[in-house]
C-alpha cells in the first residue's frame, strides 16, 4: 500500500510538472511569438521566442515518429519497472486491461453473433431434416391406409362375391378391377383391368359383389376389356318386374342417360308397377342370365301411342363408385 502511494506522488508530481510546462509554453506564444526580445537585464537576461520541435535541448527535432516511439518505450518500460516493484496487481495489467476493454467487448460481441448464427443454422438444419423424415413417416402411413382401405374394401367384396357365388352356382364369375370410366352424352362405360388371359369374351355380362347388374362386356383385349354399363345407349336386354312378372325390354335413353337411368319398355298399358319394385333380367333367348338386379321402378309413362307403357329404372348397382366388378364367364340357361 506504501508503494502505491508513492506511486501517486510521483504521477501526480509528473502531471503538475507537465501542466507547469504547458502553463509557460502558452505563456510564451501568447507574448513572446511574433515579438521582439523581453529584455529583463540588458546584456545579461533576455527572453526570445524559439520553438523546439524535438525532445529536450532540441534531440530528435523533425523526427517525431522516433520520439513518439522512444518515449512509448520510456513509458512501457517505467510500467514494468513498476510492475516489478509492486506486490498488488500490475499497473501495466490495468493500463493493458483499460486499453484493450473495448476491443475485448467488440471480440465478445462479434463472436456471440457468430455462435448465435451458428447456432441458428444448426438447429434449422436439424428441424429441416426433422421435418423431412416426418413427412417420409407421414407419407409411409398415409400409403399404408390407403393400402388397408383398399384391402379391407376388396375383403368386403370377395365376401360378397362370395355370398353370391354360393347363391348363383349357376355362374362362373371372374372378379376384375376397374381402371376406368367413361361417361359421355352419348355413352356410359367402364375399363377393366381382365380380358382374354381370363377367357372372358364379348356380351358377357359383368355385376357388382350382390348380383346387381353393371353392363355387358362390348370389347376385349389380352389384358383388358370394356364394358357398357346398363344406362348406355346400346344397352338392350330382356326385364322382367319381380312382383308383377311382367315383361318387357331394359334400354338405355340418350335423355335419360345423362342423370344415370334407363327405361323399360314395352309393357302393358293397364300395368300395375310401383314406386321401387325391382327389374330383373328375365333370361328369355339365353342370350344373358335370369335374375340379375337392374334395377327399380322410379315412375311408370304411357308412350306416345297409349297402347304399352314404359317405366324409368334406377340401376341398383352404383356405376359412378365401383372399384372392383365380377364378369360372369358362364351360367346354365334355365328355360
Amino acid at each position: 500500500m506504501k508503494k502505491w502511494k508513492q506511486f501517486a506522488v510521483f504521477f501526480l508530481s509528473c502531471a503538475v510538472l507537465v501542466g507547469l510546462d504547458q502553463w509557460t509554453k502558452s505563456l510564451a506564444v501568447k507574448h513572446l511569438s511574433g515579438h521582439p526580445p523581453l529584455v529583463l537585464i540588458d546584456g545579461i537576461f533576455e527572453l526570445t521566442y524559439l520553438e523546439n520541435r524535438g525532445a529536450a535541448f532540441g534531440m530528435l527535432q523533425g523526427r517525431q515518429s522516433f520520439f513518439f516511439l522512444i518515449a512509448a518505450a520510456v513509458i512501457a518500460v517505467a510500467l514494468a519497472v513498476m510492475s516489478f516493484l509492486s506486490t498488488t496487481s500490475s499497473p501495466l495489467a490495468n493500463v493493458a486491461g483499460v486499453l484493450s476493454s473495448p476491443f475485448r467487448s467488440a471480440y465478445t460481441a462479434v463472436a456471440t453473433w457468430f455462435n448465435d448464427k451458428q447456432n441458428y443454422y444448426k438447429d434449422t438444419t436439424a428441424l429441416e431434416k426433422e421435418n423431412a423424415e416426418l413427412r417420409q413417416q407421414i407419407a409411409k402411413m398415409e400409403a399404408q391406409i390407403r393400402q388397408a382401405q383398399d384391402d379391407s374394401e376388396e375383403n368386403a367384396f370377395l365376401r360378397d362375391l362370395l355370398g353370391l357365388q354360393t347363391q348363383r352356382r349357376d355362374f362362373e364369375f371372374e372378379n376384375a378391377r376397374v381402371t376406368e370410366r367413361s361417361v359421355s352424352n352419348w355413352a356410359s362405360s367402364l375399363t377393366l383391368d381382365k380380358g382374354t388371359n381370363y377367357d372372358i369374351a364379348v356380351n358377357d355380362c359383368v355385376v357388382d359383389a350382390t348380383g346387381n347388374l353393371v353392363g355387358i362386356v362390348s370389347k376385349v383385349g389380352y389384358n383388358w376389356c370394356t364394358v357398357l354399363t346398363v344406362v348406355d345407349t346400346s344397352t338392350s336386354m330382356g326385364a322382367q318386374v319381380f312382383r308383377t312378372k311382367d315383361l318387357g325390354v331394359a334400354v338405355g335413353d340418350f335423355s335419360l342417360m345423362e342423370d344415370g337411368r334407363l327405361r323399360m319398355d314395352y309393357l302393358p298399358a293397364d300395368c300395375q308397377l310401383l314406386g321401387g319394385d325391382l327389374v330383373v333380367t328375365s333370361g328369355l333367348g339365353g342370350y344373358y342370365p335370369s335374375g340379375l338386379v337392374i334395377g327399380s321402378v322410379e315412375e311408370v309413362q304411357k308412350d306416345d301411342s297409349g297402347a304399352s307403357s314404359y317405366a324409368v329404372l334406377m340401376p341398383e348397382a352404383d356405376l359412378d363408385s365401383l372399384t372392383e366388378v365380377a364378369v360372369i364367364k358362364s351360367f346354365d340357361i334355365v328355360s
